[in-house]
């Protein structure tokens, strides 16, 4: 669901595409000058009700990439602030920084690709293998998306409270937002918005002075 309230449906771009490794690219959400190949849906809440926005029966757990957003309880600030289009960490922000990076050493078969810290909210490319790295044993069990996901909020959850001494205190949304990546040509539209993030911070929907419906 984007910040007009509006939900993503993806249309076609079935290609396999063989898309090379990115490293961790800083950047973030923004504005993209492209439809990467989704249309937008109005959106119908007894349709997209927040209980139900993972595709039905889709398998979470098969081999893929996909773009993730994870957003900060009412849209408050606690990661850093933005500067001249630049991202600064705080304390709490390079709690959920270092968090993130160490997802591929937690899940053995899950690797991470382009991603940003944002004041307020995370995007990044999470890819969930079939195979391992040679320097990995064998998963006993691929984690589903949502697991990887609430894995990454309860760590960076508990370590932020023990810091500033508020046990139990929400840091984020309830839910998630995920975007199946298809093909090549999807990714780089991806890797791209999520690389303009910061130098849009100021119209990005996830803004706390932007209106919208995050």
């Amino acid at each position: 669901m984007d910040g007009r309230g509006c939900w993503w449906g993806f249309v076609g771009c079935r290609g396999q595409g063989n898309p090379g490794p990115y490293g961790v690219i800083g950047g973030g959400l923004g504005i993209l000058g492209e439809r990467f190949f989704y249309e937008v849906m109005a959106y119908d809440p007894a349709r997209h009700h927040r209980r139900s926005i993972r595709l039905k029966h889709y398998d979470y757990v098969q081999p893929g990439a996909y773009f993730v957003t994870i957003c900060v309880q009412h849209r408050q600030c606690l990661f850093g602030h933005i500067d001249e289009g630049k991202m600064y960490l705080n304390t709490f922000g390079t709690i959920v920084d270092a968090t993130w990076q160490y997802l591929p050493q937690h899940f053995q078969n899950v690797e991470i690709d382009a991603y940003v810290t944002m004041p307020n909210h995370v995007h990044g490319i999470v890819i969930i293998s079939d195979k391992c790295s040679p320097n990995k044993a064998a998963p006993k069990g691929a984690p589903t998306l949502g697991q990887i996901v609430a894995y990454f909020k309860y760590q960076t959850t508990k370590e932020i409270n023990r810091i500033r001494r508020c046990p139990g205190a929400r840091i984020w949304q309830r839910n998630y937002y995920e975007a199946i990546i298809r093909d090549e040509r999807m990714w780089h539209y991806v890797a791209a918005y999520i690389q303009r993030n910061p130098l849009s911070w100021w119209q990005d929907q996830l803004h706390p002075q932007v209106k919208s419906k995050w």
